[in-house]
């Protein structure tokens, strides 16, 4: 982290990876280092973290209780709205309570924990992603294939490869960190354990974590956006040749919501990733902040943008809410 006094050891310990890890701690530089701007943060924060945990556990209900959303569309979505809620709270409620409590340690074994969950259920949005445009490009393509390729057997099968893969790379990369040393109390210039960061505060050579985080970290990005570009190009060609009018603003329709997330989630992701700053105070608010619309303001926005123009998913959420008010007064 060069000369930079926020980021000089506050300890002269050296530790190898798995050695002393029950007393070890690194420090989180957290979203600001300004003391009157912690309250602000921590009830944005916490409002934050509500709305996509209630908004994403809605969008999980109303397709699970509604038997027209039983469809691989939704069936997808529900997986990546499942996902958001588990990737928002592997960050969020650790952030929130190191504001709360004035206190940014984190233990060795808790750090290399949440990167595991951190990088499982973020490249298990990728792949979803990844997927749902696939299954956008069957339905639009080859309508009439549809139901014969996305069967619900083959629906299940891209799921648990998801998670398969998501798993493998997840653990590939929280080894090679295990095996990195670190010098105790180092600060993480981010508000969570991320693979850059704690590559940045090691005490030993990552020259093997760089190029595995290269290569098979560009692949996990790239590859998938390179298929979902692939996908929409084909998409919007045969969009393009519907002869109505009305057919054509349909299938827009369906896919629009979809685009928007891509573009947010993609966009932020491979500027963290493929395009990291350097170490300046400067540059570290800039990387927290593209940490912050990934990590936290996509998977608040996900429930807005697939159900605001989406007036099945609209149908749903109403009666799933009606039906709420009726047991409630029923009790």
């Amino acid at each position: 982290i060069g000369s930079h006094p926020k980021f000089l050891s506050l300890s002269s310990g050296l530790m190898a990876g798995g050695n002393q890890s029950s007393v070890f701690e690194f420090l989180l530089w957290g979203l600001s280092e300004q003391p009157e701007q912690q309250h602000r943060l921590f009830l944005v924060f916490l409002w934050m973290y509500l709305v996509t945990v209630a908004g994403n556990l809605l969008i999980i209900l109303a397709i699970g209780t509604d038997m027209h959303l039983h469809t691989p569309m939704y069936f997808f979505l529900a997986n990546l709205s499942c996902a958001d809620i588990l990737f928002t709270s592997t960050t969020v409620p650790k952030a929130l309570v190191n504001i709360q409590t004035q206190n940014r340690s984190i233990s060795y074994v808790e750090c290399l924990t949440q990167l595991y969950f951190f990088l499982t259920f973020g490249d298990m949005d990728i792949f979803l992603l990844t997927t749902m445009a696939y299954d956008r490009y069957v339905a639009i393509c080859h309508p009439l294939h549809y139901a014969m390729v996305m069967s619900r057997r083959c629906c299940f099968i891209l799921v648990t490869a998801c998670w398969t893969l998501t798993n493998l790379v997840a653990m590939t990369h929280t080894f090679l960190i295990f095996r990195l040393s670190f010098c105790s109390k180092k600060i993480i210039p981010d508000f969570f354990c991320d693979l850059g960061p704690l590559m940045k505060v090691s005490c030993s050579d990552t020259q093997v974590n760089e190029l595995v985080l290269l290569f098979l970290g560009g692949a996990v990005i790239l590859i998938p956006f390179g298929l979902i570009l692939v996908s929409y190009i084909r998409i919007v060609s045969a969009i393009l040749r519907v002869p109505s009018a009305q057919g054509r603003y349909k299938a827009f329709s369906t896919c629009g919501s979809h685009l928007a997330v891509v573009a947010l989630f993609f966009g932020t992701v491979i500027r963290a990733y493929l395009f990291p700053s350097s170490s300046s105070s400067n540059s570290i608010a800039e990387d927290t902040a593209a940490a912050v619309m990934y990590t936290v303001v996509t998977p608040l926005l996900n429930p807005f943008i697939y159900s605001l123009r989406n007036k099945d998913m609209q149908g749903a959420l109403g009666r799933l809410l009606r039906g709420k008010v009726s047991f409630s007064c029923g009790q």
